[in-house]
Formats: C-alpha cells, sequence, structure tokens
C-alpha cells in the first residue's frame, strides 16, 4: 500500500541547480521498487511520469517530478552542508492499516551530498522484549513495563533493494521509501526521525517528527482447521505476502514475528519463529491483500499451501483447511516425544516476562503433534520456570497430548562437563540448596541423586564436546574426542557407574553423537538412545525437529509419563526426525526393549532381523532438499531424511549395524507406506545388533550374547580410555577443591574398567 496525498500538488517549489537526468532514471527505479514492494503510484502519476520520460530534459522535468512524487512524500529531509539532517513533515495522508506494510516517500535535500545510508528509527519501532541474558534472575535494567511494550507497536525501515541503492547518491535532490507496519489499530502517534550516519543528527532534536496516524482495523481471518479424521486440531501455519520488503529477517511474513509478545498477545506467537500456531475456531488479523499460507502439523503430515485473498471492505471472513497425513503412528502403537524443549533461555525473551509460560509451549506441542513434551526449567530464569514444577503432569495434558515441567542441569556448576536431563523428578532443588551455584560442580553426584528418587537421566545435546581433535565423518573412528564441550563429556565416566538411562541423538552431528555411543556400546555398557531438539537452543524452528518414538508397555492402557520414561530407559523407543520410521525392530523375535532386549545363541548361528519401515519424501527433490542432502554433516540440519536420500531417486537406504560397523543393508522407497525388511547375520561373537536410516533415524540396540560373554571390544576399550583421560584434563579444573578427591576417584575407577577391559582381551 502506498499512502499519498489527495491533491496532487507540489508541497515545495523546485530547487535550482539540480541535474534532470538522474533525477528522471531515480524516479523510474522508484517507480519499479514501489510495484515489488506491493504499492505502486496511482496509474494516472505513472502515465504523468512516463509522458515526462519522452520529453526533453530540462527545469521543467524536475518540477514535474516533483509535482508527481511529493504528494506521497510522508517527510521531507534536509540535510545541510554540515552533513545535519533536519526532518519536516511532507503532504501524504498519515494513513496505516494494522498488521500490513504501508509505504510511503521520503524526499531528500542533501546539500552536503552525503553517500551513507539513510536510517529511519523511531521509539516507537523499539524491540518490545528484551532477550535474555542466560541470567538465573532477570536484572532490573532489563525490565520492561507493560506500558513500555505498548508503546512499542511498529516496525519501521527503509527500503533499499534492487534497483534501488543502500545509499545515498549524493545528488541535491533525491527520493527514498521508508515502509511502516502497525501492530495496533486505532488512532496512533509515532515518532519518526532520520539520520545518515553517526553525529548526523540535527541539533534541538530537529531530525524527527511526531505523527498522528490513522490506523484502519485489519481483518479478522477464522481458522476452521480439521484433523485428517475429521476432528479439530492445532495446527501450523506460515502466512507470507510474496512482496519484496527491506531486507529483514521474517520482513514479508504475518502477523510481522519482529511485533510479537507472547506475554500480551491474543495467541501467544513467538517472535523467532516465521510460523503461528492456531486450532479450530481461533483467528489472525490480517491486512487486505494476497496471502500464501504454508500449513501443516510436524513431520507425520504433508505440507500444503493455499492462496488466499483478504477483501478490502470485510471485517471479518473464515478459511477452512483440511490436513493431510502420510502417517499415522499412534494408530500403530508409536507415540511421539521431545525430552527437551524450553520455555526460558536462549531465543526467548526474559522481559516483560521471564521466558513464556508452559501453556504457551503446549500450543507448540499441539501443533507439531508431540504426545510428550518434557518442558525443562533450567539456568535461564531457573528461579521462576521452577515454579511451575510441580513433580506431576502439567494440568493442561490430556489422553492424547502429555506435558511435564521437569529438569536440564545446565547453566549450574556441572555444565562445563555436561548437560544432564532429569525426567520424572519428584524434587527439583539439589539437597541442602537454595541457589544454581550451590550444586555439585561435576554431573556424578547430581546424576546419583535424581536417580535416588526414581528419575531417568541422560546427557542432552551428546555431540557438544565431542568433535574429534582431527576431523573426520567415518564412523566409527578412532580419533580422540576434544571433549571441550556440554555434551556427554562426563558421560565416559558415569557410564562405567551405571549412572546414565539415555544418550540423547537428533540435535548434534551424528558422527560426534553415535561415535561415543557406539564405542561404549562396545564396551558392553547398555545405554538406550533417545530424540531431542534442545528447543530454542540448538534449534528454534519447531519442538520435536529430532525425536522419540516409544511403544508403551501395555498398549491398550491410557497414555501416561511413566510409560514414556520406562519406554526411553529400555529402549522400548527409537530417534527419528519424524519422516522415516524403524518400528518393531526384533532379532529372533526380540523386539528392542523387551526383557533387558538381550538373546543368546550359538556361536556361528544366523539370526535373523526384520522390522517395519517408513519415510516419506517428495517425489522430486526440492532446492531445499538438494542444499540439504549437500551440507556437511556437522553442519544443521544434523538429522534430515534429505541427507539419506540416495542421489535423486526416493529410496532410502537401510543399515544394519552390528558392534557399530554397517554390514548389510536394504533400499526402501521413501512414498509413505509400511515395508518390511529382514535381514539375516551370522554372529560369530557377542554384539549388539541395530538399525539406521543414517541420518535421519536409529533404532535402540537388541544385544547378542554368545557363550554368555559379554560384548567387549579392545579397541573400543583403548578409544574410551583415551577420551576418558582426555575429559579429565579439560574438565578437572572447574571441579570445586572440596569434590576434587571424589570426583578423581570416580575417574580413576573409571580407568580400571576400561583397563580391565583391555587386558581381559
Amino acid at each position: 500500500m502506498l499512502a499519498q496525498h489527495q491533491h496532487h500538488e507540489s508541497a515545495f517549489s523546485a530547487g535550482t541547480g539540480i541535474e534532470p537526468q538522474p533525477l528522471l532514471a531515480q524516479a523510474l527505479r522508484l517507480q519499479e521498487a514501489l510495484t515489488f514492494s506491493g504499492s505502486s503510484l496511482s496509474l494516472e502519476d505513472a502515465k504523468r511520469l512516463r509522458i515526462l520520460s519522452d520529453k526533453p530534459l530540462n527545469e521543467e522535468t524536475v518540477t514535474g517530478i516533483q509535482e508527481i512524487l511529493d504528494p506521497y512524500c510522508l517527510n521531507v529531509v534536509h540535510i545541510n552542508p554540515e552533513g545535519r539532517v533536519k526532518v519536516e513533515r511532507g503532504p501524504a495522508k498519515a494513513l496505516l492499516v494494522q498488521n500490513g506494510w504501508t509505504s510511503f516517500l521520503v524526499k531528500v535535500h542533501n546539500e552536503a551530498g552525503i553517500t551513507a545510508k539513510l536510517e529511519a528509527a523511531s521509539p516507537n519501532a523499539a524491540r518490545p522484549f528484551h532477550s535474555p541474558s542466560f541470567e538465573p534472575v532477570i536484572k532490573k535494567e532489563h525490565e520492561l513495563s507493560p506500558g513500555q511494550v505498548a508503546n512499542r507497536f511498529v516496525e519501521i525501515q527503509m527500503y533499499a533493494n534492487r534497483p534501488l541503492q543502500p545509499e545515498l547518491t549524493g545528488l541535491k535532490l533525491e527520493y527514498a521509501i521508508v515502509q511502516i507496519y502497525s501492530k495496533d489499530a486505532g488512532k496512533r502517534e509515532i515518532e519518526i526521525g532520520y539520520n545518515a550516519g553517526q553525529g548526523s543528527q540535527d541539533l534541538g532534536f530537529r531530525n524527527s517528527t511526531h505523527i498522528l496516524f490513522d490506523v484502519k482495523p485489519s481483518v479478522k481471518v477464522k481458522f476452521h482447521i480439521k484433523d485428517d479424521d475429521g476432528t479439530p486440531a492445532m495446527a501450523s501455519f506460515l502466512i507470507t505476502d510474496g512482496q519484496e520488503h527491506a531486507s529483514g529477517k521474517f520482513t514479508g511474513v504475518y502477523p510481522l514475528p519482529s511485533r510479537r509478545v507472547a506475554a500480551f498477545d491474543a495467541y501467544p506467537d513467538f517472535f523467532f519463529q516465521p510460523q503461528i500456531y492456531r486450532k479450530d475456531g481461533e483467528h489472525v488479523l490480517l491486512a487486505p491483500g494476497k496471502y500464501t499460507i504454508s500449513y501443516t502439523r510436524g513431520p507425520e503430515y504433508i505440507r500444503q499451501t493455499k492462496e488466499i485473498v483478504i477483501p478490502g471492505h470485510a471485517e471479518s471472513m473464515d478459511i477452512s483447511f483440511q490436513l493431510k497425513r502420510w502417517i499415522k503412528m499412534a494408530e500403530l502403537g508409536w507415540y511421539s516425544a521431545d525430552h527437551h524443549v524450553h520455555a526460558a533461555g536462549c531465543s526467548h525473551y526474559d522481559s516483560p516476562t521471564e521466558g513464556v509460560d508452559p501453556k504457551d509451549i503446549w500450543r507448540q506441542a499441539l501443533g507439531e503433534d508431540l504426545n510428550i513434551a518434557a518442558n525443562l526449567a533450567w539456568g535461564p530464569s531457573w528461579y521462576h520456570q521452577k515454579s511451575f514444577f510441580t513433580g506431576k503432569d502439567d494440568p493442561l495434558s490430556d489422553q492424547k497430548n502429555i506435558m511435564r515441567n521437569d529438569v536440564e542441569v545446565s547453566g549450574f556448576p556441572s555444565s562445563h562437563a555436561g548437560h544432564i536431563v532429569l525426567l520424572r523428578v519428584k524434587e527439583d532443588d539439589y539437597p541442602g540448596t537454595k541457589l544454581i551455584e550451590q550444586w555439585p560442580s561435576w554431573t556424578a553426584p547430581v546424576l546419583t541423586w535424581a536417580k535416588s528418587q526414581g528419575a531417568v537421566v541422560g546427557y542432552a545435546h551428546s555431540g557438544w564436546g565431542l568433535e574429534p581433535v582431527q576431523s573426520t565423518d567415518k564412523l566409527p573412528n578412532y580419533m580422540v574426542p576434544k571433549m571441550d564441550g556440554i555434551g556427554a563429556n562426563e558421560y565416559i565416566v558415569t557410564v562405567t557407574q551405571n549412572l546414565v538411562d539415555f544418550y540423547s541423538a537428533g540435535d548434534t552431528p551424528a558422527p560426534w553423537e553415535l561415535n561415543m555411543y557406539y564405542h561404549t556400546l562396545n564396551c558392553g555398557f547398555k545405554t538406550r538412545l533417545s530424540g531431542e531438539t534442545d528447543f530454542p537452543c540448538i534449534t528454534d524452528a519447531r519442538v520435536g525437529q529430532a525425536r522419540s518414538y516409544f511403544k508403551p508397555a501395555a498398549t491398550n492402557s491410557a497414555l501416561n509419563y511413566d510409560d514414556f520414561v520406562e519406554s526411553l530407559k529400555k529402549g522400548r523407543n527409537y530417534v527419528s526426525d519424524g519422516r522415516s520410521h524403524i518400528m518393531d525392530f526384533a532379532v529372533n523375535g526380540r523386539e528392542a526393549g523387551i526383557e533387558e532386549s538381550e538373546l543368546s545363541v550359538k556361536e556361528g548361528q544366523n539370526v535373523h532381523v526384520t522390522a517395519k519401515i517408513a519415510a516419506y519424501l517428495p517425489a522430486e527433490q526440492d532446492k531445499t532438499g538438494e542444499k540439504t542432502a549437500q551440507t556437511p554433516l556437522t553442519k544443521m540440519p544434523y538429522w534430515d531424511i534429505e541427507r539419506a536420500r540416495i542421489a535423486k531417486t526416493r529410496k532410502v537406504r537401510v543399515e544394519l549395524v552390528v558392534n557399530g560397523e554397517p554390514v548389510d543393508k536394504a533400499e526402501v522407497e521413501a512414498n509413505g507406506s509400511v515395508t518390511d525388511v529382514r535381514f539375516s547375520y551370522k554372529i560369530d561373537k557377542s554384539s549388539w545388533m541395530a538399525l539406521r536410516i543414517y541420518p535421519s533415524s536409529h533404532s535402540n540396540p537388541v544385544f547378542v550374547k554368545v557363550n554368555n560373554k559379554p560384548v567387549q571390544d579392545k579397541k573400543s576399550a583403548e578409544w574410551c580410555l583415551s577420551a576418558l583421560n582426555q575429559c579429565w584434563k579439560m574438565k578437572e579444573p572447574n571441579i570445586r577443591a572440596e569434590e576434587k578427591k571424589a570426583a578423581e576417584a570416580a575417574y580413576e575407577s573409571a580407568r580400571k574398567v576400561y583397563r580391565n577391559m583391555i587386558d581381559s582381551r
């Protein structure tokens, strides 16, 4: 939308000494840019400009251009010979539309010949939130009052995309485009100022104007959303206008993310996400215009798009959406879960509230079709977020979806040794502590305490700190890990003490995660895998980007959190990005997660491996998929089915993994159908076996005993011992003096475990 004055009279006299040719060239580019941005001159003015371009270039050209363009000017900027900027009100009518962009022209008299960027600014366009400081309690100077937030309702930006240029030309006269977005409707005063670099502000505060705008209400668009079975649903919607905007994150997305404040808005849309979540019967406010809506409900659904037109005369309208699945895992007995979601820290703000409430995370989980979400309180805003902890399911939970407020020990003294996730804790304060700073400075005491109260525990974002000292993507590899991060670093110690139930996967580079996991399995340890996202830290795109699918012990019982954590503990689950699935994996009929996932066979016996596989890829790989497939494994997205696509086909490779090495494979069509896969493998020694679609999904292991001997590999034990020594070297300086003796004893005990394995082979 382009605002203009109702009368076509030049508000300013034509200047002298202005070259007509560059001014006309800029006016024509300006007209083209306005069209790209969804605005345009009136048909009459476009015709006048075209006629003017065919006439001889002279003073009349300069006058004519100003007569055409001046009525569209919201402001006039004067840059004096000393480079000082003064701003005056222009003749354009101060009209905006709620939740839409309006373009105005800005007339620039540049006596100084400055070629810097012209920037627009406004206190009303300040951020309506404070980004997190990662402090456990918000600092006083970061607090924003409701009044401050309410007064930050606009976005203002200079349009400088092609065919315009980002800097002023230095000509005496030129025009620029300013775009304004208002979150609110009604009468709103906005202070608008301009500058052309540091020190260009005019004395006496004359570089800004205060303009009373009339903001027309947008249209209330009600969404009617039905799941594949016809029931009402919550879903994810990405609304775009397809227009050119000034460069900036999400500027063509609606409602504009940078103005979203979950604490005060009608719906808690997150400012760092382009999408919004709506359930059946809820609405979104949109300005008149054309939009593309992309909608889905997590990885079990097929993304669809719909083109809509919002009429200018309507107060409200209704739109229907029918969701479409490619698979329904719950009907197959498998339920989705993400054990690592946060309501504070990282991308969340810490003011006007200390993060968001669990009810806001709940909407995200429903919109991504997560059956279980573990919302973890951690260091940032710890004292506020822990107020939601009850040791029970959140009251919002129902028969199909459960949320529990649990704990991640991150931002605590032990964090340097690895962040740990505590699921199903009954008490969230370590004994004898009132402050974060009083907690232990290494992980074993925390794990011991949590397990003593029945918690199921594991290390978070395992791959951080496990990058090999010499780069390699080989899996498994025997390079020593750096042990310089916050992932499963001290796991190399605590796994020998039987303190770890699960090992997180899916949110860090797969080779880094799985290399340590494979080596510890090769040493006979039986930690299970579990999928996590670490939202919104490692990624703020969506919850459940990596997840577990678990199968409850009693298939006819109601969904409950205990079944979930017990499934993780037993390995009755697999890790997935949601686009590929490894169901009912079994060796000689023994399914993963049943009867300790163990069976005994004779040496040299063939075992039979079975599973049901389902995967979904678009029939044709698009540009995004191609880019993902070509991205190094150490770059995001870490786990994604496009990485598993075989060349340009629609097939993926299912690999049988024995003691960390792929020994057989089968190709499966990723068209959404469920396929039975079978392998036969001769077992010569005690081994663990798993299936993977790398790196998209990975089963938990089944342990096959030969002659009642444990799984033990000397080379892996040697790797573990080297990794342990590296871990002590990196972590010891950050362990408190009074705790160091106990930590040193635990590390030495772990060394003996690995040395005994090495010596016994």
